[in-house]
């Protein structure tokens, strides 16, 4: 998240668990609360991490780009991020496609809930190597990769554990989860039963009939 000011940016990572909620500047600080940015309406935006895995950094008006930021891929919801960024990306890659448009070496933003929707949308198996998948595949696949994040987006996102939106309220877009979190129930579009594995250190869920 950036938020731009006239001297610069400050750069927030929520890490796994972390949030930011708008409070009254005079609401008292709870356990985890860890930075207020006071906001000249007399609120402030308060960010909160448990685990201590996000991070916030400023970026000076005249600074070089961060160092964490240099080697990012682009906005997958801009013009930037089209099928043959992708596919060029993906030329000699023996990574499970999955893990690949996880990278954010090749698309930001991308997180594991998404990946596993998007290539079942898709119909693309998520162990299949990066570098075997056509581009008419990653043409499919980075439609659905924007349209998985934008409904998302307005869903509010996605709530199976802690994760909450500004306001507080859960996001609704686990309501619209196709295989994420579903292993061994029937999949929505053949009935075949939804599968899982680990990629990556990372859950895993397809259905072995509809992706290939």
């Amino acid at each position: 998240l950036f938020i731009n000011t006239d001297a610069g940016s400050v750069i927030l990572h929520l890490g796994m668990t972390g949030f930011l909620r708008v409070f009254a500047q005079s609401t008292a600080l709870k356990k985890h609360d860890h930075l207020d940015i006071n906001l000249s309406n007399g609120q402030c935006l308060r960010f909160n991490d448990a685990r201590k895995f996000g991070a916030c950094l400023w970026q000076g008006i005249d600074d070089e780009p961060h160092v964490l930021l240099s080697a990012l891929g682009p906005e997958p919801l801009t013009d930037d991020f089209t099928q043959d960024h992708l596919h060029a990306r993906a030329q000699g890659r023996t990574c499970t496609v999955k893990q690949f448009v996880m990278d954010n070496k090749n698309v930001v933003g991308v997180g594991n809930i998404y990946a596993n929707e998007a290539l079942f949308l898709a119909k693309i198996a998520p162990k299949r190597a990066a570098g075997k998948i056509s581009a008419q595949r990653y043409r499919v696949l980075t439609g659905y990769i924007k349209e998985v994040l934008a409904a998302a987006i307005v869903q509010g996102g996605t709530t199976l554990k802690d994760f909450s939106q500004v306001d507080g309220n859960p996001g609704y877009f686990s309501l619209h989860l196709n295989v994420y979190g579903r292993a061994g129930e029937a999949c929505r579009i053949c009935e075949t039963e939804i599968k899982s594995m680990m990629i990556g250190q990372r859950n895993t869920f397809w259905c072995p009939s509809c992706q290939r």
